[in-house]
């Protein structure tokens, strides 16, 4: 990866902080972060650091919020963990195979847990940072042709919706602030590999690089959109 990536938007001397730090595409943030020469800081929270923090287990959401405060404020926060599959849980091909257990588990880790996410760690966001969540394109009910996956496209889009709720009220009270919705694209992953497109996935890397640059470019403007990781904006 280039050296030379830098992130213009955040000022010198920026915090940033990346949640979901484990997986393909937040450890290439991490990566991409620790390389950029305004960055002070980079600071990644999962199941595994310390502290921790499980979407699946929502006290450790507001414990790992009050830890994180001592830093605060974060001129970026990236949000990157996300569940497609695992043991038990598989992508729907119709509605005859929605099951309770897994449609709990799924919109837990999408929507339940990012709801708390915004709620404990938009108070650590600088007035003129940038947070970004990782959504996916299957969650646009308006671009939805093909069907299926009811528990990962119904998630997705109620995470749009929690963004776009919360980027209204960020509006009014921080300006000058992003809170935005992105795609990501297929990506080199173990959410993306036992899939068809994972032909056509591009490495973590380049990826993360592609959506920090988007970061980069929007403005307060766009706050509460949805993206594509080439700037398309995705119909909801």
């Amino acid at each position: 990866m280039n050296s030379a990536f830098t992130m213009a938007s955040l000022g010198d001397g920026y915090r940033a902080l990346v949640i979901g730090a484990s997986g393909a595409l937040g450890t290439a943030f991490c990566e991409l972060l620790h390389q950029d020469p305004r960055c002070v800081g980079v600071r990644e929270l999962g199941r595994n650091t310390v502290p921790g923090l499980d979407l699946e287990q929502p006290e450790t959401i507001a414990s790992a919020a009050t830890e994180m405060a001592a830093e605060a404020p974060y001129q970026l926060i990236v949000h990157a963990a996300g569940l497609l599959h695992r043991d038990q849980v598989k992508p729907e091909k119709s509605y005859s195979a929605i099951e309770a257990q897994a449609l709990q588990a799924v919109f837990q880790v999408n929507a339940l847990g990012p709801a708390l996410v915004l709620r404990h760690f938009l108070p650590l966001l600088d007035p003129r940072g940038a947070m970004a969540m990782l959504s996916a394109k299957v969650g646009s009910i308006g671009d939805n042709r093909l069907g299926g996956w009811y528990a990962y496209r119904a998630s997705k889009a109620a995470l749009n919706m929690l963004i776009k709720t919360a980027a209204i009220e960020l509006g009014r009270t921080r300006p000058q602030s992003r809170l935005l919705s992105l795609h990501p694209g297929t990506v080199v992953s173990g959410l993306s590999q036992p899939f068809r497109g994972a032909t056509n996935a591009r490495p973590a890397d380049v990826a993360a690089a592609e959506l920090l640059t988007l970061i980069d470019q929007l403005t307060p403007a766009d706050s509460g959109q949805f993206f594509a990781y080439d700037g398309e904006r995705l119909p909801w």
